[in-house]
């Protein structure tokens, strides 16, 4: 349903739930299924690769139950490969590694799409587009960070967007899908018009406004709009 090849396609909103409201984090999931959304995304982190402890695989199972979405796992974590399986069992449709966080990026990846899974890659803002070049043949999607990773609510890196442009060069018509995370909402969602992204990861863009579904179709549609 979702890797249909970019050119034509609609921009897919994944809510980031780590500004979710944990208390009632399973009602969170219904209501951004309701409003709309097309992915759940759920960062994991662990206090070492960032700076910040989030949630593993038995919150992400706790959960699975709540919404049909697909999980949109995203690992910010050092040594991935130590816990790929976990997360597949937790409900993982896909689950993206960071390049930074493990010197087998190649094998990784590899792993995760022998799980069944979709395998994406995630790049930091200071790292270039240029390192993907030798692992697009086991990679479904490229994660543009466009803040440093480790917390929810930062200021878009300008330079970081930026950088869309010289990965749409290296990816060509090939089917890899291009997801971007940090601080995108409502009033920054115009510096992504005309690039090549697929996916939107907004946190506090959708769980801090009034209207879930406003949010969600405001930033649709700035981009798909002519």
């Amino acid at each position: 349903m979702l890797w249909g090849g970019w050119v034509g396609r609609k921009v897919l909103i994944a809510p980031s739930i780590l500004s979710a409201d944990f208390g009632r984090l399973g009602e969170e999931l219904e209501l951004i299924e309701k409003a709309g959304a097309d992915l759940v995304h759920i960062d994991v982190m662990d206090g070492l690769f960032v700076p910040n402890i989030t949630i593993g695989p038995c919150v992400i199972s706790s959960i699975r139950s709540r919404t049909s979405l697909p999980f949109d796992v995203h690992l910010m974590i050092q040594q991935p490969e130590r816990y790929l399986k976990e997360f597949a069992d937790a409900g993982a449709d896909i689950i993206t590694v960071h390049y930074e966080a493990t010197p087998h990026v190649h094998r990784v990846l590899e792993a995760i799409k022998k799980l069944g899974l979709k395998s994406g890659v995630s790049l930091n803002p200071g790292t270039p587009v240029s390192v993907v070049e030798d692992i697009l043949e086991v990679t479904d999607l490229v994660l543009i960070m466009t803040v440093n990773p480790g917390f929810g609510g930062q200021s878009i890196i300008k330079s970081a967007v930026d950088k869309l442009d010289k990965l749409d060069r290296i990816l060509g018509k090939k089917n890899i899908m291009v997801e971007v995370d940090g601080g995108v909402n409502k009033r920054t969602i115009g510096l992504f018009k005309g690039k090549r992204v697929d996916i939107i990861v907004s946190g506090s863009g959708v769980f801090k406004e009034e209207s879930y579904r406003e949010a969600i179709d405001f930033m649709r549609r700035s981009l798909e709009e002519a």
